[in-house]
């Protein structure tokens, strides 16, 4: 609820006083109950000059409230107007307002004058402001023959209008004959008085139909003069002059206005050039925030001018040639306006009151006062009541001195009329606020709970909070003269009923009203600010937390508007979705949350971006042979600022439909400072780049041929190499037609041996980007040059470079050929470089040629394979890798140029040490018996060596693949074939076999293999089987598990009973030994695992039919090392790599091993 709070009040002290309110006899915010005795008071009635429209009924209100209801009269120009004697005149029932039917017969003109209308009732008389009535004009234009105005251009020009006198004043406009309105300007404009003045004239402003219209809203018509013709003359040359004032004349002028008008000052000069117009205020400044400039500063106005705005105002006009200034004296005078009306009076039998009544104008207005209507010096007498001047003092009143008095403050420029009434009146207390009003504020703001009360004599209020009626008294609550409570900051223990005491001397009354604190309205996750491009779709969210007993809606506005009715625009719970942006879309989005009691807003702003539009308008100027300026205009940013343009040009002469970089400028530039090439014709496009991308490209400028030129550059990448001994092939890379500055592009191609006197040899050509000379000598150093050149001219001179003519095979073979072996498998070459002269070439490097001698059994072979390694550059060593151990090699040496290979170096024959033998290609176990095994083997593919003998270990594998001790056993090199006897039957046994040379042990194979079944024990086993499924056996061990149950059932009742178990006892005196846990050192278990090659053989040996394990081939390869066929080497010749079989670890021998990554060991560690 809205509550009106009273300017004065009064804060509860800080004390214990209790929270009571004494208000003072002004009674200006006291309503009189309309059931109770009160003299009339007028509520509405018409403005004092009401001009009527003649076409319709004449209304003139008069509305009155009182008790008793009042009855109505009127006076018509200071007389009493009979409304009965005439028909057209009729007053509303209840009312004193005035019909009068002019639309049907009568003139408005004969009820044109001055209307009073007074409401009276037993308790006084109360009366309206004067109404005049006056009916409004729109008269014709006075019918005139206008002569057609002939003058010469510069001349000044006033055109009049003099519109007919209307009521009220007509607005003027200047139209043409086609309605429309003639343009203005510093040149041509209006004046107040709507004239139409011009400063100087000019051969355009001939026309025929310079019209002035006067509007007259009143009536809603528009009055039309006589079309003015005016025709300017061109002057052969117009005489400039200084500025004189059209309006207003002379020096000085002066201006009076009222208080609270519009004060407008008007200046109008004429002069060539035209004058411009200022203005000051001589003795001060003009009001800033009031004042305003119209019709091109020829017009000041200030708004509600006051006294202080009255002095002496200049306005200047001022050309090229002079200035002139006018002063108008402005004084403000003022009609009545109040200071402090009269304000309605209730008093009880024997109060005193007042009634005050202060205004003040210029000149000083006269304050008058009535009684009931009638002058108070010829009304009754009242013995309570003394005039004071602007003051009517009552003493000890009595109901007889209920009246209604008036106040008039006039001077010569108005008047005002109020009315306030005394009532006498004895009324005990009455509370006028509904009884158990809710109101219910939002926490953390003000609370004003309404006690509208009345009664006479005044009474006295006073607020208790909850049900046992503890009076208010702290200081957080405020009470207003209106009787209402104030709480400045309402907090949630506000919340409660409140009651409101009204007494005076004749009763109390009460009324209880209540008070609810509500949670504030909240956005808790705002919109925010969002750059989108055009076409993609954005999300707003508005996240509200409201009071749950509050209904909120929540409103979306887009520039505080309702959003677009679009289908794109989606609204849930907490978003708003647009789809598809566009660049009308952008701006301020607005959530609003409204509940019954508070309303919040959160705002973000949308901004809509896109790729910027092309620029236009292409133009090129300064037009030179190397360069020309481009202009452009740029087209729409789309919202994101361009960063700079991008200009391309085409060359349609030799790459039409191609479009080229040329260069950037930054995007606050519309021009670019171009260079040019000779010869080319040009096209210019440009693009602008914001930060969301590129614009598509403009339309293309006009062509422009630049002039040819002679080249500016020459070819690149000049080379001389020969094809064959005896030539020299010079290349480069050609110019392109943009670089050929001209016609007739050709190169001179230049040469001379480098180390020769003799002078460049030279040849013209064209279309080519190659020339071979003939017949130079082998390999021998030319300078080359190659220059181009057009129908214009020569480029500058070209850069020399150096070139050889064509390369032979070496001549020489390296000598000193020596071998060093470093191991079986590496060996070092040396050997002395070749004469720089012999090699006829660019050296590439030495390459060796090695290769293996064969056996006598490969003899028969047609072809040897040999291996080849190149080493770069000048060196004079190298490594041989991948060597085979105890084996004979020979090799030679060669130089390497861009030719080929010279001729082979002497052979040199060497020979590499034995080395440990490959594992044996095959190894089986064949007849086994009881107590032995055979073991047959194939030797090793590759021995490496001489072999000196085999070396067999083995060891038995339990039932549990726990292994056991393990034996060693030499055989010599001779054998392929070994019987082991004298072992354990029905044992798995794994052998460890490998072959030896000088050198050391090979790698190993490994098998295992079972021996055969004792025929006698399983005999045995067999008797035990059948013994245990006799009858007499299993009853004899079914009698022996029931006597266990029924031992148990007893131990089981003695312990329950507390009694024990004498086995029991027994056992817990004398613990066994053997059934104590055992300790982590006093032995371990463990499950023999094996992987891969140590893994028994279960159910039956994995190994092949033939019982052979063969092991994979594995070759050396030289692809690694050296450079060419097979190989690289590093730059000092060495081989980076070393060659070491697989090999697998040897087997445990007994409980001594503590390898732990062999199965072998792990076993033994639990054995």
């Amino acid at each position: 609820m809205q509550l009106k709070i009273m300017p004065k009040e009064k804060r509860l002290s800080a004390g214990r006083v209790p929270l009571i309110l004494f208000l003072c006899q002004l009674v200006s915010a006291l309503e009189v109950p309309l059931d109770l005795v009160q003299p009339p008071t007028i509520t509405q009635q018409s403005p004092k000059d009401y001009i009527i429209d003649p076409r319709e009924n004449i209304v003139i209100q008069c509305e009155a409230k009182g008790k008793p209801p009042p009855s109505f009269s009127w006076t018509q120009n200071g007389t009493h107007f009979d409304i009965d004697k005439d028909p057209l005149v009729t007053m509303k029932p209840d009312s004193g307002t005035l019909i009068i039917n002019i639309m049907s017969e009568g003139k408005a003109e004969t009820y044109e004058g001055v209307y009073q209308c007074t409401a009276r009732n037993e308790r006084g008389a109360a009366i309206s402001n004067n109404i005049v009535i006056r009916p409004s004009r729109s008269p014709l234009w006075t019918k005139e023959k206008l002569e057609p105005i002939i003058l010469q251009s510069g001349q000044a020009l006033v055109l009049p209008c003099r519109p007919p006198v209307g009521l009220p004043p007509p607005i003027i406009f200047w139209m043409d004959n086609s309605f429309q309105r003639l343009p203005q300007s510093e040149r041509v404009s209006q004046g107040l008085n709507g004239d139409l003045y011009f400063s100087n004239v000019l051969p355009e402003d001939t026309r025929e139909d310079y019209i002035c219209y006067a509007r007259f809203n009143h009536t809603q018509t528009i009055q039309q003069k006589q079309p003015i013709s005016v025709k300017v003359i061109s002057a052969k040359s117009n005489r400039e002059r200084p500025p004189t004032f059209l309006t207003p004349e002379g020096n000085t002028s002066n201006k009076e206005e009222l208080r609270g008008n519009v004060l407008s000052l008007e200046c109008i000069a004429e002069g060539l050039p035209t004058p411009v117009i200022y203005w000051i205020k001589e003795d001060g400044t003009l009001p800033i925030n009031r004042t305003f400039y119209r019709n091109f500063q020829k017009t000041l106005q200030i708004t509600q001018v006051s006294e202080a705005d009255s002095g002496n105002y200049q306005c200047i006009a001022k050309n090229t040639l002079g200035a002139i200034h006018h002063t108008i004296s402005v004084t403000v005078k003022a009609a009545p306006y109040w200071i402090m009306a009269p304000q309605n009076l209730v008093l009880s039998p024997g109060e005193d009151g007042a009634l005050i009544c202060r205004a003040n104008g210029n000149p000083k207005p006269r304050i008058s006062w009535l009684s009931n209507g009638v002058p108070i010096e010829i009304a009754p007498d009242d013995p309570s009541r003394k005039i004071d001047g602007d003051t009517i003092i009552f003493s000890n009143v009595q109901e007889r001195s209920s009246a209604v008095y008036q106040c008039n403050a006039s001077n010569k420029y108005g008047y005002l009329l109020a009315n306030a009434f005394v009532n006498v009146l004895a009324e005990p207390p009455r509370i006028l606020t509904p009884a158990n009003t809710l109101y219910q504020v939002i926490a953390d703001r003000p609370a004003l709970l309404d006690c509208v009360f009345f009664g006479s004599p005044l009474p006295t209020i006073e607020w208790f909070k909850g049900a046992e009626g503890v009076a208010l008294r702290e200081d957080i609550y405020v009470l207003h003269e209106n009787g209402t409570l104030g709480i400045p900051v309402a907090q949630k223990e506000s919340t409660g009923t409140y009651t409101c005491v009204a007494r005076n001397k004749l009763g109390m009354a009460k009324n209880e009203v209540n008070l609810e604190i509500k949670d504030p309205t909240r956005i808790i996750k705002q919109p925010e600010y969002a750059v989108v491009q055009r076409g993609s779709t954005v999300s707003f969210e508005c996240k509200v937390k409201h009071d749950h007993t509050l209904p909120a809606t929540v409103t979306w506005l887009k520039d505080n508007r309702e959003l677009p009715s679009d289908g794109r625009f989606t609204v849930d719970q907490d978003h708003l979705v647009v789809a598809d942006v566009g660049d009308d879309d952008g701006g301020t989005y607005t959530c609003v949350a409204n509940t019954t009691l508070d309303t919040v807003s959160a705002r973000a702003v949308l901004g809509v971006v896109d790729f910027p539009s092309p620029p236009f308008d292409l133009e090129l100027t300064d037009q030179l042979d190397k360069s020309v300026q481009l202009s452009w205009t740029p087209g729409d940013d789309n919202n994101s600022p361009i960063i700079k343009f991008i200009i391309e040009y085409e060359d349609a002469m030799h790459e039409a439909g191609l479009w080229h970089h040329l260069t950037e400028v930054p995007g606050t530039q519309t021009t670019a400072q171009l260079k040019l090439s000779p010869y080319v014709n040009y096209s210019f496009r440009v693009m602008a780049e914001n930060r969301v991308g590129k614009s598509s490209p403009s339309q293309p400028s006009e062509q422009y041929l630049t002039k040819a030129a002679e080249p500016d550059k020459n070819p690149t990448t000049v080379e001389g190499l020969g094809s064959e001994p005896d030539n020299l092939v010079i290349t480069w890379k050609p110019l392109n037609g943009f670089e050929s500055n001209g016609p007739g592009l050709q190169y001179k191609v230049s040469w001379r041996q480098k180390d020769g006197d003799d002078e460049w040899a030279s040849v013209v050509v064209a279309n080519v980007s190659k020339y071979i000379v003939s017949g130079t000598p082998t390999f021998v150093p030319y300078l080359i040059k190659v220059q181009a050149l057009n129908d214009v001219g020569f480029a500058p001179e070209p850069a020399t470079v150096m070139g050889h003519s064509g390369e032979d095979l070496p001549m020489v073979a390296p000598g000193n050929v020596h071998v060093n072996v470093l191991n079986g498998t590496l060996a070092e070459v040396h050997w002395d470089p070749v004469p720089l002269k012999s090699i006829r070439g660019h050296l590439q490097g030495y390459r060796i040629y090695y290769w293996k001698a064969q056996s006598s059994l490969k003899r028969n072979r047609r072809h040897i394979e040999k291996k080849i390694l190149t080493f770069q550059g000048s060196k004079t060593h190298g490594i041989l890798p991948g060597l085979e151990p105890f084996s004979h090699y020979t090799l030679n040496v060669r130089v390497v140029n861009g030719k080929g290979e010279g001729p082979a170096s002497p052979e040199r024959a060497f020979h590499t040490p034995e080395g440990v033998p490959s594992a044996p290609s095959a190894l089986k176990i064949v007849n086994p018996t009881l107590d032995s095994l055979t073991l047959e083997w194939d030797p090793p593919r590759y021995p490496n060596g001489i072999l000196t003998e085999y070396t067999l270990k083995y060891q038995p594998i339990n039932s549990t693949h726990e292994l056991g001790p393990l034996i060693d056993l030499k055989i010599p090199a001779n054998k392929t074939r070994w019987t082991l006897k004298n072992l354990n039957f029905s044992t798995r046994y794994k052998f460890y076999f490998y072959a030896q040379t000088s050198a050391g042990s090979g790698s190993q194979i490994t098998e295992e293999a079972v021996t055969t079944v004792d025929e006698g024990k399983m005999a045995m086993a067999s008797r035990q089987v059948d013994i245990a499924t006799q009858g007499w056996f299993i009853g004899l061990m079914c009698a022996v598990a029931l006597l266990i149950l029924i031992l148990l059932i007893v131990c089981f009742i003695r312990r329950n009973k507390g009694g024990k178990y004498p086995v029991k006892e027994k056992e817990d005196a004398h613990a066994d030994p053997e059934i104590q846990p055992m300790k982590e050192d006093d032995g371990t278990f463990g499950e023999y695992s094996d992987a891969e090659d140590h893994k028994p053989l279960k159910k039956g040996s994995r190994t092949p039919s033939d019982r052979t394990v063969k092991k994979e081939d594995s070759d050396d390869s030289l692809v690694d090392y050296g450079e060419g066929v097979n190989g690289q080497f590093n730059e000092d010749g060495s081989f980076i790599g070393q060659y070491s079989g697989k090999k697998e670890k040897e087997p445990a021998e007994g409980n001594e091993s503590s390898e732990a990554p062999s199965p072998v060991n792990a076993m033994n560690s639990f054995v």
